[in-house]
């Protein structure tokens, strides 16, 4: 099973009113390289006609793009409780 079908089986709580993760535009359209469109494993960060587009409510909360964003522009909290992304083990 590749990455997409494992995240399309992953539930979401999605908080339509609060984004745990908040992204600058404006530093993003002065950033030549977009790091966080290659790190995200969700694919939550893309690229069309060259402007950065974003949406959190894919995201699996593991924080990669805020490490991987070298230009200060993603803000990353944790989503309140009992939001967010549902995890099942087993």
């Amino acid at each position: 099973m590749d990455i997409k079908e494992r995240l399309g089986k992953t539930k979401y709580d999605v908080d339509k009113n609060y984004a745990h993760i908040s992204v600058d535009e404006s530093i993003c359209a002065k950033c030549p390289h977009h790091f966080c469109v290659m790190a995200c494993p969700a694919q939550c960060y893309t690229l069309q006609d060259e402007k950065l587009v974003f949406q959190y409510e894919d995201c699996v909360e593991c924080g990669t793009c805020s490490v991987a964003c070298d230009q200060g522009s993603v803000t990353w909290h944790y989503p309140k409780a009992g939001k967010g992304v549902i995890y099942k083990f087993g």
